[in-house]
């Protein structure tokens, strides 16, 4: 324990010689968090300037500051007046609720079975099985779910099969599906190649979790007569609990995000009255249409939407849980 002398002294020391003292006991965490906090000053913080066109009628070539028109308002007059913004909004929140929903407890609900694997092994092996869709490129796995769910794919195969081996129908009578084609099935394959592709990435994080847990808590557990469902419901839970209230305030605080990549690599045009969502649209305007401004706008107006979905759902969490992000 430090002397209460020495803690007043190093109080009292001028403001640049305490930084001084500290950087050097720390310096080489420093230098390994350099490169991260490189990152976000070059790629998150330094392009925040470029807000400023969501105000003015921007076009390549111009000066944020003096050459483009300032126009107020206008844009995001335009975005709530379009006729589009409804259907926009509607299927922004359904897809990302469908991942809420579906994609959100699955990587709970795998490190919770894999945490009660006995065989050490097997678990590796599962794991190992899970992780390697996380580092397939998103353009290969829609070209794995357009091959699986075309007309001649293994999902029409199988229901062939049915049909004519099982059903003892015949094969003039099968029609095959288009699945992609049909906007009632997009949601569900959205979201359920989502939950393959990141399921065992997304549980690493509640794995490690998991392996804190005191195992004097499940010995305590076993004593009083708990089985292994009764642990899980006791113990597991209530130990990465804090752990799932922080990662679902980051899924409710992106709501009105979507990964417009993948969207527009996998839907139709039979399939836009579902799957148009604002990343799709900010795509097409600013990319296509070349109306930066607009489509500046419009990412403006969700990334403010989402700021107040964190902040609120924090707040909420404070309250209910006593866990927070602050």
């Amino acid at each position: 324990m430090a002397h209460p002398a020495s803690v007043l002294y190093e109080r009292n020391r001028p403001l640049g010689e305490r930084l001084a003292r500290g950087f050097s006991k720390g310096k080489y965490v420093y230098l390994m968090f350099l490169p991260v906090a490189l990152y976000y000053i070059i790629f998150c913080y330094l392009p925040m300037y470029g807000i400023v066109i969501a105000f003015q009628d921007y076009k390549p070539g111009m000066s944020f500051f003096s050459s483009a028109e300032f126009v107020g308002l206008e844009n995001f007059q335009e975005l709530f007046a379009s006729p589009m913004f409804p259907k926009l909004i509607i299927n922004t929140l359904m897809l990302n609720l469908w991942e809420l929903m579906v994609g959100f407890p699955a990587p709970i609900i795998l490190a919770l079975l894999l945490n009660e694997l006995r065989s050490q092994k097997f678990k590796r092996v599962v794991q190992t099985i899970s992780y390697l869709p996380h580092f397939i490129a998103m353009v290969v796995v829609i070209g794995i779910l357009k091959d699986v769910l075309s007309s001649e794919g293994l999902f029409n195969q199988i229901r062939q099969f049915v049909h004519v081996n099982i059903l003892g129908l015949p094969l003039a009578d099968f029609k095959p599906v288009l699945y992609l084609n049909m906007p009632k099935y997009f949601r569900p394959i959205y979201t359920l190649s989502g939950v393959w592709q990141g399921i065992g990435w997304g549980s690493i994080i509640y794995l490690s979790t998991l392996s804190s847990i005191d195992p004097q808590l499940y010995e305590a557990a076993e004593i009083d007569g708990a089985k292994r469902f009764r642990k899980m419901l006791s113990v597991t839970l209530p130990g990465i609990s804090p752990t799932v209230i922080i990662m679902l305030i980051f899924a409710v605080g992106g709501l009105m995000n979507t990964g417009f990549e993948k969207l527009i690599l996998l839907y139709q045009p039979l399939t836009y009255d579902v799957a148009d969502t604002l990343g799709t649209y900010v795509y097409r305007k600013g990319l296509e249409e070349a109306r930066y401004s607009f489509s500046t706008a419009v990412n403006l107006f969700t990334t403010i939407i989402n700021f107040i979905l964190v902040i609120s759902v924090n707040k909420i969490s404070r309250m209910v849980s006593e866990t927070s992000l602050w």
